[in-house]
């Protein structure tokens, strides 16, 4: 066991040259170094922080919601049908051809077919109301911690700043755990490696008293992401112009924040400017490799956002979340309508101004 942990906190990987763990744990009369043991202080604050998010979003949350007329609502169920239950678990959404072949095997119209996989695709969708409720303690947590943040950014280890690095690391751990029983989107995997890139970040840049600079990358995420919320806000609220105008501010803040002064400034500072300070070391190369990896990731999802921001400043909508599943069950038909026109083509089902977390955001 000793082995093992002189293993993981290795002084070779872990600290510049001539460095050790007993430098930190000493340091020079009037200073405060960051000890790599208060990191496993997130771990329970996780769980505290999941317990204050179902807390939150029975007291605050869904009475606001309810105050904005936001229901939990209760779609339709789709009739058990076993052949179109096996053949929904290898495809939500069978092609054409596939559908008239169920259709004779059914001696179901096609409509009725498609109408059936449409109804079992939503039953497993989160009501609005449920969604409403995240977004809005997503916001609430960016809103607070940006806030006490800019109080921190400017000094090196403080109580304050300490109490921030381990509940933005405790929150982001909370996200981790939580993402497996929040809203599924497409880009599940994606937001897997940003919430573990964001992890690593965190904990590294405390182990190696890079307070400024982590607390900054911090900062600059938490700044767009916490117009992305208050996007959604609106658009569960159906406030539809103020969702369009906060998503379109959204979206200039992010670029400017992420793809701007995060590569420029942040990254720029820690690669090049620490490397004629102080070197290259094992863990600097991982920690720019990780830095590297967020940037890449914001160029991903700024393409993804610009495609809605400009749909929004052009057709004067949010359009629908191209990570989002959620679909309309407006469309909903009796099966005596459907038999009635089985002659006609499927109608496009109409989008619902989804707009794409961040990350974001988080990820982060």
């Amino acid at each position: 066991m000793t082995s093992m942990s002189a293993w993981i906190w290795s002084e070779s990987f872990w600290l510049p040259p001539n460095v050790t763990w007993a430098d930190l744990e000493h340091p020079p009369p009037g200073e405060d170094f960051p000890r790599a043991g208060h990191i496993l202080t997130a771990l329970p604050l996780a769980i505290g922080v999941l317990a204050v998010r179902v807390i939150f979003e029975r007291l605050v949350a869904k009475p606001c919601a309810h105050i904005l007329q936001i229901q939990a609502g209760a779609s339709r169920r789709a009739q058990p049908n076993a052949l179109l239950e096996r053949v929904f678990t290898s495809t939500t959404s069978p092609d054409s051809r596939r559908v008239e072949g169920l259709s004779k095997q059914l001696d179901w119209d096609t409509r009725k077919v498609q109408r059936w996989f449409r109804l079992r695709r939503n039953q497993d969708k989160p009501a609005t109301l449920t969604k409403f409720c995240e977004s809005m303690w997503r916001l609430t947590f960016y809103l607070g911690i940006f806030i006490y943040a800019i109080r921190y950014l400017w000094v090196t280890l403080s109580p304050g700043q300490y109490n921030y690095y381990m509940a933005e690391l405790a929150f982001y751990w909370s996200l981790m755990l939580s993402q497996f029983t929040d809203i599924k989107r497409k880009d599940f995997l994606i937001m897997l490696i940003h919430h573990l890139a964001t992890i690593t970040l965190i904990t590294f840049s405390y182990a190696n008293n890079m307070l400024r600079a982590g607390t900054l990358v911090m900062c600059v995420h938490d700044a767009s992401d916490i117009l992305l919320e208050a996007a959604k806000l609106a658009n569960y609220a159906k406030y539809q112009r103020l969702c369009d105008g906060l998503f379109v501010l959204f979206s200039i803040i992010f670029f400017i924040t992420r793809l701007v002064i995060y590569p420029f400034w942040v990254v720029y500072s820690v690669f090049v400017e620490s490397w004629v300070i102080i070197g290259p070391y094992q863990s600097w190369w991982l920690l720019n490799g990780l830095l590297l990896v967020l940037q890449v990731l914001h160029v991903f999802w700024f393409y993804l956002i610009a495609r809605i921001a400009i749909k929004a400043l052009f057709k004067g909508k949010v359009s629908k979340d191209d990570r989002s599943d959620i679909e309309s069950s407006s469309e909903e038909e009796t099966d005596t309508s459907s038999r009635n026109k089985s002659h006609l083509s499927p109608s496009t089902e109409p989008s619902n101004g989804h707009v794409p977390t961040g990350g974001g955001t988080h990820e982060h």
